[in-house]
């Protein structure tokens, strides 16, 4: 069971909402709408899936990575160097 398990309807109506942020810029862009315009709407729909990809690093180390490491050995090494790979991945993008 993934460790959104619990927040998964939330996760989706925020995805839904991205959605329709995107599909906006895809208007905007047809539209011919001002460069700067387009932009600032890039950036809030960057910041919401940031926010998400958050929440979802968050339930995962609350779950996932918390019973690995109460299980130990190599399956928290493991838990632990797939979360550290996953906020490398966050950070660079």
């Amino acid at each position: 069971m993934p460790g959104y398990d619990e927040d998964k309807e939330q996760v989706l109506k925020r995805l839904r909402r991205i959605e329709g942020q995107v599909r906006g810029l895809h208007r905007m862009v047809e539209e011919d709408t001002y460069c700067i315009d387009v932009l600032t709407q890039v950036s809030a729909a960057t910041k919401a899936l940031q926010s998400v990809a958050l929440q979802l690093l968050d339930d995962h180390l609350a779950h996932c990575v918390a019973d690995a490491a109460r299980q130990g050995g190599e399956v928290a090494d493991a838990k632990v160097k797939e979360a550290s790979e996953a906020i490398a991945r966050l950070v660079r993008s």
